[in-house]
């Protein structure tokens, strides 16, 4: 069975400067996967290549084994969430949420009359700086706007119209049909209404907005507009959504809220995510399967425990979490020098006296008595972070960052010791 997407040998390049080089990536169904790097580092671009919305320069897209080259964004088997939610003012959150069905729904040159509108009152607004004409060029708009999106609206008038002149006409027959022609249009259209009302209540109770149909988005805090743009995304069930650093504009504290929502929301929807962030914490918490990208390559790709626990190279060691990264000789299977001493590790098939690049997690290591170690040294700094003490140990070849809950004062004679679990031996990067 093919797998939902594959990136095949993707390559992208801006005005001569290549900006992928050779990606291949292979995303399942129903996984939530990171793409996690630097700025530059390549991962929107990545993203917008799927999405459709930038070509690439070489390479495949598939999508259930199907090249989709050549199928263009509003057509492909996805939805975004940019960073800007793009939610619209005029608009409360329950129309908002359906604009991706009417969307649907909607020829293309309603959509493009629906803009036309809006930036000409948006002129208009700019123009003066009157409130009464502010006010009476949005309630304009407003009206404007409803009538584009729902021609019911129109085709009651004409109705009603119809059903005066009725009462005075010498030829009733032809106006009777009429009248149930459009009758009918209104059932057809109805109908169409009541599937968008039971999706928009489904997608709001799914991110958690259930009776928020009426409020005004602006007064919405951050957490809970992009909770709008995700419901917006989704109602239209695409088989992937891209959601390009959703998370930024917001504070800390909800930044880290919605992390945990939008995992559930992800596990409730049944449906692909690729999440694009710079935030390592992030990347961590959230996902199945993380690729770490770094100047347009993919440098590791795997479950947020192997990334962490298991760093392909330095690069990925520094950028995921602290580490102590020490070049060492790999005396033999399981044995590993390094600061002039033999330690036990886990690590075999490396070459006998080869070079490598070694990374010790900063909680991986213990401090002891002075003679219990095996290294001793002196502590150089301490910084309080919270739930543990970052301490820096000097010692004869390095210095080494300690995460401890114990207080250790500056200029404290310390021991380290750590197990040959917490020795990750990498090739020479």
């Amino acid at each position: 069975m093919a797998a939902l997407i594959e990136l095949k040998d993707i390559t992208k390049e801006f005005n001569g400067q290549v900006v992928l080089r050779g990606i291949d990536l292979t995303i399942e169904q129903n996984e939530f996967v990171t793409l996690l790097g630097p700025s530059g580092c390549g991962k929107t671009t990545t993203l917008r290549i799927i999405g459709g919305f930038v070509e690439p320069s070489a390479g495949e897209v598939l999508f259930d084994g199907v090249s989709i080259l050549d199928t263009p964004a509003h057509k492909r088997p996805t939805n975004t969430v940019f960073q800007r939610y793009a939610l619209f003012p005029h608009l409360n959150v329950f129309e908002n949420v359906a604009f991706g069905l009417r969307v649907k729904n909607d020829s293309l040159s309603t959509l493009e009359k629906m803009r036309e509108v809006q930036q000409t009152y948006q002129a208009k607004i700019k123009a003066t700086k009157d409130k009464a004409e502010i006010k009476s060029y949005k309630k304009l708009l407003r009206e404007e706007i409803s009538v584009l999106r729902d021609p019911n609206l129109l085709v009651k008038k004409e109705i009603n119209q119809l059903k005066k002149e009725l009462k005075t006409t010498s030829n009733p027959k032809d106006l009777q049909k009429r009248i149930d022609e459009l009758s009918d249009q209104l059932v057809t259209r109805k109908t169409l209404e009541q599937d968008i009302q039971q999706k928009v209540v489904k997608y709001l109770k799914l991110v958690g907005l259930e009776g928020y149909d009426e409020r005004e988005v602006h007064r919405l805090s951050g957490g809970q507009q992009q909770r709008v743009a995700i419901a917006r995304a989704l109602i239209n069930e695409p088989k992937v959504l891209l959601l390009d650093e959703p998370l930024a504009a917001l504070d800390l504290k909800l930044r880290q809220e919605m992390q945990y929502e939008l995992k559930e929301i992800q596990r409730s929807a049944g449906i692909t995510f690729l999440f694009v962030t710079h935030d390592q914490e992030e990347a961590l918490t959230i996902s199945d399967k993380i690729v770490v990208m770094n100047q347009g390559e993919i440098y590791q790709i795997g479950t947020p425990e192997d990334i962490y626990n298991e760093p392909a190279n330095t690069f990925v060691a520094r950028f995921i979490g602290e580490s102590n990264i020490i070049e060492g000789v790999m005396k033999d299977d399981y044995l590993i020098s390094f600061d002039g001493v033999d330690y036990k590790c886990v690590d075999s098939g490396f070459s006998k006296n080869e070079k490598v690049d070694i990374v010790i997690r900063p909680e991986d290591i213990d401090i002891v008595d002075e003679t219990k170690g095996f290294l001793s040294g002196i502590v150089d700094s301490i910084a309080f972070k919270g739930v543990y003490y970052e301490i820096d140990v000097k010692t004869e070849f390095r210095t080494y960052t300690i995460h401890t809950t114990d207080y250790h004062g500056i200029d404290s004679k310390v021991g380290i010791i750590f197990g040959p679990e917490d020795i990750h031996i990498m090739e020479k990067w």
